[in-house]
C-alpha cells in the first residue's frame, strides 16, 4: 500500500468535520471554516493509496501552546495501526511546549503514553431550550468578526485561554456572539452556533455566575427551540449548577488532558468551553 501525510487542505477538513459528525460528535455548520482560520497547516491526513484513512490536528496557536483533535480513523482502516502512525508523526512535528487535548476518558491510559497528564474532567450537558428563560439584557452587545481583538485581550486578560487566537475568534465571531460590558469595558461573552443537532454555547466566559446567566439568557434568543448544548469544566461546580437548572442532563465527559506545563486557567470563570476540538 503507498501511504502518505498531507496536510489537509479546507476541503478535507470539511471531510474531517463530517466524520466527527458520524462519531456522535455535533460540530458546528460552519466550523471547518473557522477550524482552518485557527492554523491553516493544523490539520493532517494519512492517505492510503490516494484515499483519506485518517485525520488529526494539532493546531498551534502559539511557541507555547497547542491543541489536539479530530484523531479519526475512517472505519474501513481501524484495526490497521494507520491511527497510531498519524498520532505519532504530529506529534513529533509539532513543536509548542504544551499541547492539550479532550480526549474520550476510556482513551486516557493510551494518551498517558505518549506523556499526557490529566488536569480535569468536562461535562456536555443538553436539554430542550428552557421556555420562558431566554431575555436581552440592555448590557449586551452583540459581538462580531471586527471585536476579536478586544475579545482576545480580554481572553489573555483573564486567563481564559492558554494563548492568543485572534485568527480563530475572527472567524468563530461569525456565529452569534455578545459581550456583556461594564464601563465600556468587556465582562464577559459567549457564542452560541448552529449544529448538526441543536446549537452548542461556547465559548462562555464571565467573572460570576449571574453574569454567565446573563449572557446565556441574550444568547438563548438567538436559538429556536430544540436542543442546547453546553460544554462546562469539572472544576467549576457553579457552572454545573448552571446547567442543571436549565434542566439540562448530562450527555458524556472528555478528560482534558496536557503534555508539558498545564496552563494557569480561571477555569472558576469558564461557564462553557469553546469546543473540544480546538480547546
Amino acid at each position: 500500500m503507498g501511504q502518505e501525510i498531507r496536510t489537509l487542505d479546507l476541503d478535507g477538513i470539511r471531510t474531517a468535520v463530517e466524520w466527527a459528525r458520524r462519531e456522535g460528535w455535533n460540530p458546528g455548520l460552519r466550523d471547518a471554516e473557522a477550524f482552518a482560520a485557527a492554523d491553516p497547516d493544523g490539520f493532517s491526513g494519512l492517505y492510503v493509496d490516494g484515499q483519506l484513512a485518517a485525520t488529526i490536528s494539532l493546531v498551534t496557536y502559539s511557541p507555547e501552546f497547542a491543541f489536539l483533535g479530530f484523531y479519526i480513523a475512517s472505519p474501513e482502516f481501524r484495526g490497521q495501526g494507520l491511527g497510531l502512525q498519524l498520532w505519532t508523526a504530529a506529534l513529533a512535528r509539532c513543536t509548542a511546549a504544551t499541547i492539550g487535548l479532550d480526549g474520550v476518558k476510556a482513551q486516557q491510559p493510551a494518551y498517558r503514553k505518549s506523556g499526557f497528564v490529566l488536569a480535569h474532567e468536562n461535562i456536555r450537558y443538553g436539554g430542550l431550550k428552557p421556555g420562558g428563560y431566554a431575555q436581552l439584557d440592555l448590557a449586551l452587545n452583540p459581538l462580531g468578526p471586527g471585536d476579536a481583538k478586544e475579545v482576545d485581550r480580554f481572553e489573555q486578560r483573564h486567563h481564559l485561554f492558554p494563548a492568543s487566537r485572534r485568527g480563530f475568534l475572527q472567524a468563530w465571531l461569525g456565529y452569534e456572539g455578545m459581550a456583556l460590558r461594564r464601563g465600556g469595558e468587556i465582562a464577559g461573552y459567549g457564542v452560541i452556533r448552529p449544529c448538526h443537532e441543536g446549537f452548542k454555547l461556547g465559548p462562555l466566559f464571565a467573572d460570576t455566575v449571574a453574569d454567565a446567566e446573563t449572557i446565556l439568557r441574550g444568547l438563548l434568543t438567538r436559538a429556536p427551540e430544540g436542543m442546547i448544548f453546553l460544554d462546562t469544566p469539572g472544576t467549576n461546580p457553579a457552572a454545573i449548577d448552571l446547567a442543571v437548572s436549565l434542566g439540562f442532563q448530562p450527555m458524556f465527559e472528555t478528560a482534558r488532558m496536557y503534555r508539558g506545563s498545564t496552563p494557569a486557567l480561571d477555569t472558576a470563570k469558564v461557564f462553557g468551553i469553546t469546543t473540544f476540538e480546538l480547546g
